[in-house]
């Protein structure tokens, strides 16, 4: 609890770096909720949130972000309403409609797991290697962002400058994903090796976006340093 001291997000759900961030993941994973929490005492405030309702604070027990912490690789629940997670509330995701869950613990620089980047679906899904490798990256972007707000250097001159070195590659980026998505729906089905070759280039196009990410928050905060 006190690892989470530090970050001037703590209570403060939306915030806007990250909802942008988190709409980026979840349009990178092609799925409809995307998530960046913290786990407290008793809650779990979602300071990114792309998909959910704004400002949306679960009860600790409710939520399987309380369980991704606990782990030190992925935590995946491939088909929620056949396979439950028995350490919460199964309610909670039937109300909400979930049927897939995948988390990546977010830690301090001590290595203290304070939270989690997450993905959902509406439906049961398998996430395949390549992409676990990519949510790994990904969450690692998320722990510079916490600790850009650690540092108290998240300023408007900041944020600013990370827009601009990032929006023209965020945008190339989605343009070939959307250019990607479309020849999917018009190769083979799932299980031959055409389709195989989009689903290869969509995460190799979202793991080069994701790299350019971090490389980019990275100097921008050794400029401010």
């Amino acid at each position: 609890m006190e690892a989470l001291q530090p970050y001037q997000v703590l209570g403060s759900p939306g915030q806007e770096l990250f909802n942008d961030f988190v709409s980026v993941v979840a349009k990178l994973f092609d799925m409809p909720i995307a998530l960046v929490s913290l786990v407290r005492a008793a809650d779990v405030v979602f300071i990114g949130n792309a998909g959910l309702p704004e400002a949306l604070v679960v009860n600790r027990e409710d939520s399987m972000c309380s369980v991704a912490i606990l782990n030190d690789g992925l935590t995946v629940f491939d088909d929620i309403v056949a396979e439950p997670c028995e350490l919460v509330n199964p309610l909670v995701a039937q109300q909400m409609n979930l049927g897939f869950y995948a988390g990546q613990a977010l830690r301090t620089p001590d290595g203290l797991a304070v939270g989690s980047l997450c993905v959902l679906d509406r439906q049961r899904r398998e996430l395949s290697p390549a992409e676990g490798l990519l949510l790994k990256d990904l969450a690692l972007v998320a722990q510079e962002l916490l600790r850009l707000q650690a540092v108290r250097m998240a300023d408007a001159t900041l944020v600013a400058a990370l827009r601009t070195r990032l929006d023209g590659p965020v945008q190339q980026t989605l343009t070939r994903l959307a250019t990607l998505a479309e020849l999917r729906q018009l190769a083979p089905p799932a299980d031959t090796e055409e389709a195989q070759r989009y689903d290869d280039s969509r995460v190799d196009e979202a793991r080069y976006l994701t790299q350019t990410i971090h490389r980019e928050l990275l100097a921008a905060m050794a400029e401010v340093v």
